[in-house]
């Protein structure tokens, strides 16, 4: 059966209706965007913590020598501006005036807004679009008015785009190209379920796609395409979209399936990885350091994560209740009181090797061995501010330098380790982001034999709905 997508108005130019998604610390760079662009589509380099290279094209990695948190948030900022910008410029000399280039960004992430505001005032002119998740960026809006380049907001519900648009983005209509739906049960990395959502309960994407494109028919959007983001492998499955009143224009971005390119800057060890997943190995978990949600590869780093929090107990400052049993645990050997029954696990813990106690924001103990738990406070020492607030950490990217509670050592570094795995790091050991479909893979008849192919043999594929 043939298959057909037809351009589209997209960042002011007729562009394939197919966007790569952008996937942050140096996984999305300029060489896959502008390869994308080349290919007649969008292309997205990320800008968050995007990686700066020399003359030679080689990567310069960021050595903070700050003292403070403060002093090292500082250098980070600086170390992103230069990377996007740069970035910028790979992309836009590959593309070669092709396609649609775009910039991704974290609202949530360290110094979002100067970090935007600092690339596009060197880079404006090479980028035709910014796309924002990650929280509910108000102010996206007028910034991308200022440097005269699109926005395209990643949202997970009508619900949040009501909110966006009645709040700030009706003010600047004219440069909203898009609003990605980034479904919270299929993409990779981060996603935007709500407290009222059930991360084991997945609902249609159809369904709350068609009450955003009601709800942005309220606001006299119709012409304005939605992107569909997450879960996204091949058109042909998606036929029932196209064309469909409910939905409207529809932009297919695609995140997981662009990894595996010829460029794309993930080692090769990462790329045979992806070869090999099944179905149920990519997990929603809500270890990150962001407290949202996000899909991963469940492997040694996460198996750590997920132990660590089974040993856990409760207890509080003075006998209560069941809670009779003193404990005693830091270098103060701080006396808490836990039931007998924790107190007896608490024990086996101990005798296992998991012999230093860490408390947690939520007035409990987790259980981790003498070199885990020096590794989290070195890691908590070494912070630098990459997120506007972290539970890991305690840091905040406000006045006090703090979010005002304990920091959490059931959670991770998320810098270290996406610096880590994105710069031939071992896989098994961190946070490996993939989407829901990454299993297919396995079987996809593209990849067959190990298959790797160019960007453009991905669109290509992709044209034909395969």
């Amino acid at each position: 059966m043939s298959f057909h997508i037809s351009p589209m108005m997209l960042s002011g130019k007729e562009v394939l209706p197919l966007v790569e998604g952008g996937k942050g610390v140096a996984i999305s760079t300029g060489e896959s965007a502008g390869a994308w662009a080349a290919a007649g589509s969008i292309g997205t380099f990320s800008a968050v913590n995007a990686d700066q290279l020399d003359e030679s094209g080689n990567i310069v990695r960021t050595v903070y020598h700050g003292r403070s948190r403060k002093e090292r948030f500082e250098e980070l900022v600086t170390q992103a501006i230069a990377g996007g910008v740069r970035q910028a410029r790979v992309a836009h000399e590959i593309a070669a005036g092709r396609g649609r280039l775009h910039m991704n960004v974290l609202w949530e992430m360290g110094g979002a807004e100067r970090v935007l505001n600092g690339v596009l005032e060197q880079a404006s002119h090479l980028i035709d679009g910014v796309t924002c998740g990650a929280g509910m960026p108000f102010r996206l809006a007028p910034l991308a008015a200022k440097h005269r380049v699109y926005y395209y907001p990643i949202i997970s519900s009508a619900r949040a785009f009501r909110a966006l648009w009645l709040r700030s983005y009706r003010k600047a209509p004219e440069w909203l190209g898009g609003v990605v739906y980034e479904d919270p049960w299929l993409a990779g990395g981060h996603n935007g379920l709500s407290n009222s959502e059930d991360p084991k309960k997945p609902e249609s994407p159809y369904q709350r796609v068609a009450l955003l494109r009601k709800t942005m028919n309220e606001f006299g959007l119709q012409e304005t395409p939605i992107v569909m983001a997450g879960g996204v492998w091949c058109l042909r499955e998606w036929t029932d979209w196209l064309d469909n009143p409910e939905i409207g224009l529809i932009v297919f971005q695609l995140g997981t399936r662009p990894l595996m390119t010829q460029e794309s800057p993930i080692s090769d060890a990462w790329k045979a990885r992806l070869l090999q997943l099944k179905e149920g190995d990519i997990q929603l978990n809500r270890f990150s350091p962001t407290g949202f949600y996000s899909s991963a590869v469940y492997n040694s780093f996460l198996h750590e994560l997920y132990a660590r929090s089974d040993r856990e107990i409760a207890f509080v400052d003075h006998p209560a209740g069941d809670h009779v049993e003193a404990f005693t645990f830091g270098v103060r050997d701080k006396i808490v009181f836990v039931t007998h029954q924790d107190a007896k696990r608490a024990e086996e813990w101990i005798n296992d090797g998991f012999s230093k106690a860490l408390p947690t924001p939520d007035s409990t103990l987790i259980f981790a061995s003498e070199e885990k738990a020096q590794e989290i406070r070195q890691d908590q020492l070494n912070c630098m501010g990459c997120l506007s607030q972290c539970k890991f950490s305690n840091w905040a990217a406000n006045d006090r330098g703090t979010t005002g509670r304990k920091a959490d050592p059931r959670s991770f570094c998320i810098q270290k380790t996406l610096q880590d795995i994105a710069h031939d790091g071992i896989l098994d050991r961190n946070l490996m982001f993939a989407g829901h479909t990454a299993y297919r893979f396995a079987d996809d008849p593209l990849y067959t034999n190990g298959f790797v192919p160019s960007v453009k043999q991905l669109v290509d594929t992709l044209c034909r709905g395969d």
